[in-house]
């Protein structure tokens, strides 16, 4: 192992988007990495990557994603970087990831999971419940945007894209009057000063793998395999199973507003997920229990049990 250790001179490669919070979770694997190997922070190379979904002009624009492409928008650019070995591994934040990888790429590796929570950003309110009727949200989350819909019909949902700073700073233009952020992402950032109200997932269901960091490689590179396994996070890779298992077999896009969550409580795990309609005016949810180690099945069979509830019509939008 010690001779396949990166150094200075061939340090490891690690890919990443430029945002202040891609660039925060691939400085958090490094310097994982550097403690867990007792390494110097010029063994690794941080590679910064513009991936199709971080175009500014797309972004300034607020173009819905669904019209630009789907989750690979945040994560095609950077497997074509690994597959040609430009990288050695890549830095995700894995709601955006697909559920399945490149051929020759596997996604095997989680840092511990922040608070799953999102956050409700407002100067002037502190929940959902304290908007005027028409009040303008902005948000370009579809989850969010049926979630709320189906609470508050009445409200003006915009589309609101970017970096939590450019979100912010529309926020303070006047854009929208909140938005809506992954409490994670304001932790990483230490971004106390932001006016955020947590919300329970009883009350707004967070996307699959909120708040998880996961690192991609290549299949056949045993040198990475073996770095990584130093940091890896089984109780993050249990809940995580079982969640991508269910977005999974919903065939989750960015057209498809999915929301789930799996908890641990000792030998349990606990698993919600819900499916809504874009437009908020119907949900189907369910919640149940099994071991853990029985969590990716658990998630098939749960939305086995929702395409079934939904019944004839209810992903119509689609077609």
């Amino acid at each position: 192992m010690t001779a396949q250790l990166p150094t200075p001179a061939s340090p490891l490669k690690i890919g990443t988007r430029g945002s202040p919070l891609a660039l925060a979770q691939a400085y958090e694997t490094r310097n994982r990495l550097m403690a867990a190997h007792d390494l110097p922070d010029d063994a690794f190379e941080i590679v910064v990557i513009t991936t199709t979904g971080d175009n500014r002009a797309m972004i300034e624009a607020d173009r819905p994603l669904k019209e630009i492409g789907n989750k690979g928008l945040f994560t095609k650019e950077i497997e074509e970087a690994m597959v040609r070995s430009d990288i050695d591994i890549a830095v995700h934040s894995t709601k955006d990831m697909p559920t399945v990888q490149p051929a020759g790429l596997i996604l095997d590796t989680f840092l511990p999971r922040e608070d799953v929570r999102d956050a409700f950003i407002s100067a002037g309110a502190t929940s959902i419940a304290d908007l005027a009727t028409g009040a303008i949200v902005g948000t370009s989350s579809l989850r969010r945007r049926a979630q709320l819909l189906n609470r508050r019909p009445d409200l003006n949902v915009v589309e609101f894209r970017g970096n939590v700073q450019t979100r912010l700073k529309k926020l303070t233009d006047g854009v929208a009057e909140c938005t809506f952020l992954a409490l994670a992402g304001l932790n990483r950032l230490d971004m106390d000063g932001v006016p955020a109200t947590a919300i329970p997932p009883e009350d707004m269901l967070p996307a699959i793998a909120q708040g998880a960091i996961s690192i991609e490689r290549r299949i056949d590179d045993t040198r990475a395999a073996d770095l990584l396994a130093a940091i890896h996070d089984q109780e993050t890779e249990q809940r995580l199973r079982a969640e991508r298992a269910f977005l999974a077999a919903l065939d989750g896009s960015c057209e498809t507003p999915i929301a789930g969550l799996a908890e641990l409580d000792g030998p349990t795990l606990r698993l919600r997920g819900e499916v809504l309609r874009p437009d908020g005016t119907e949900v189907i949810r369910d919640d149940q229990t099994c071991p853990i180690e029985d969590g990716a099945e658990l998630g098939r069979s749960m939305a086995a049990k929702l395409l079934e509830q939904a019944g004839q019509g209810f992903f119509e939008w689609r077609s």
